[in-house]
């Protein structure tokens, strides 16, 4: 006789698929219990092994069901991800966003989303709806000031100090004499294009494409090119460990005291050590804490534990190129998300896409591949310093004259409407 469901009842699972080996246990027990309980119903067999393992008994059905239709098991099918507004939008677009956002600040003209949205609308990049673009400038590192039916728009703390430490770096390696290097990938697709790495297309193979240069051209040996399989982002092909190698190599090549400029990509922010995230549960909060010997109170709730991390997490989040260029007496410097004009190679990217688009045959990859190093030699000393001036001369003067609009601009707001409130996240 089979055991009573209550008999038998454990704490319920936690709803998720079953794997293909947990459905296989299943099957197995269904068929003990059958060999057990000859007499018994299926029903009743179905039910005593969900009340026995915690899940309801449609599960054990729809199981059994499959076995017996197909005669094998198998694995859930993965979910694809949701697609967000972020993840959809190219990085050149993002980009491009933040620079119409900017101009306003230059004109000294408060840029209301409305104000953006016509801008945008009349720009090749959009168009957006009014909503949809509300949620990008905000994922892109923009929030809004409110005050009533007043709002006003600006960087995030973190953009703004950012570009603020940069723009005041590269300009203190400028007058100090440092020789600057300026480091980047790009991805040449099958139809020739050459994009910035984060934007390409998913369709046909690709090159992915890392290069490093200088006033005095590009790095002799610093060219690498491989060839990605036909579906795949750069992020999955130009990983830590990869860029980390050709890194450590680059570094023999340029000289002593050098600055490398480089955007923060993930496969470029690999940390030494991991810190705590919300990810994480409250013991390996506490663990990690007692480590690194920093005191808390046993009684703080996770949410506690984390901001006593944030309080000392930026000593431990070193990044490993960071350190790699320390030990070789070299400075990394960081541009801020989102503000690839403040490099000078992307420049020298639109000169290789220009050779490239003049003079390719055909849509074959080796073809391109023979393109791009014909593109990149072509490349002279001449084109990076007149690269490198229009960056030191044009984009970052009107970086710095924006960031004092902005400035004036905000306390205008704030002294005509009072208070200010920040958009939620």
């Amino acid at each position: 006789m089979m055991a009573s469901t209550s008999e038998n009842s454990v704490a319920k699972r936690i709803r998720r698929h079953f794997s293909a080996t947990e459905k296989s246990m299943i099957c197995l027990l269904y068929k003990s219990l059958r060999d057990t309980c000859p007499d018994a119903s299926n029903n009743e067999v179905m039910k005593s092994i969900a009340s026995s393992i915690g899940v309801h008994w449609m599960s054990v059905y729809r199981t059994m069901k499959e076995k017996n239709t197909t005669g094998v098991v198998s694995p859930p099918k993965k979910k694809k991800p949701i697609a967000t507004v972020f993840s959809t939008t190219d990085s050149s677009t993002k980009s491009a966003l933040r620079s119409i956002v900017h101009q306003f600040f230059l004109r000294n003209e408060i840029p209301t989303l409305d104000k953006i949205l016509q801008a945008v609308n009349n720009d090749e990049i959009g168009p957006f709806k009014r909503t949809t673009l509300h949620k990008l400038l905000r994922s892109i590192g923009f929030k809004f000031f409110k005050r009533g039916r007043n709002s006003m728009l600006t960087d995030k703390d973190d953009i703004y100090f950012g570009r603020r430490n940069y723009l005041r770096a590269i300009r203190k390696a400028r007058e100090t004499g440092k020789t600057i290097f300026y480091l980047d990938e790009a991805c040449v697709d099958e139809g020739y294009t050459i994009t910035n790495s984060k934007n390409h297309s998913d369709k046909g193979k690709q090159l992915i494409v890392t290069h490093i240069g200088s006033v005095n051209g590009f790095v002799d040996g610093g060219l690498m090119v491989f060839e990605s399989k036909k579906g795949r982002h750069c992020h999955q092909v130009m990983n830590p460990i990869v860029f980390e190698e050709w890194f450590s190599q680059i570094l023999r090549k340029i000289p002593d005291d050098s600055v490398i400029v480089l955007d923060s990509a993930p496969y470029h922010s690999r940390t030494i050590e991991k810190v705590p995230t919300t990810n994480s549960n409250k013991q390996e909060i506490r663990s990690w804490l007692k480590e690194k010997q920093i005191s808390y109170e046993k009684d703080m709730l996770k949410r506690e534990l984390l901001n006593v991390v944030k309080n000392h997490k930026e000593q431990y989040e070193a990044y490993i190129i960071d350190e790699l260029a320390k030990q070789n007496n070299k400075i990394v410097l960081r541009i801020p998300p989102y503000h690839c004009d403040l490099n000078p190679i992307e420049l020298i990217w639109v000169k290789v896409k220009e050779y490239i688009a003049n003079n390719r045959k055909t849509c074959e990859l080796s073809d391109i591949k023979q393109l791009l190093n014909q593109g990149v030699s072509k490349i002279t000393s001449v084109d990076w310093k007149n690269c490198i001036k229009h960056v030191a001369e044009v984009i970052e003067p009107n970086m710095n004259a924006m960031d004092h609009n902005m400035e004036t601009m905000t306390e205008n707001f704030i002294n005509n409407v009072g208070d200010l409130e920040t958009d939620s996240e």
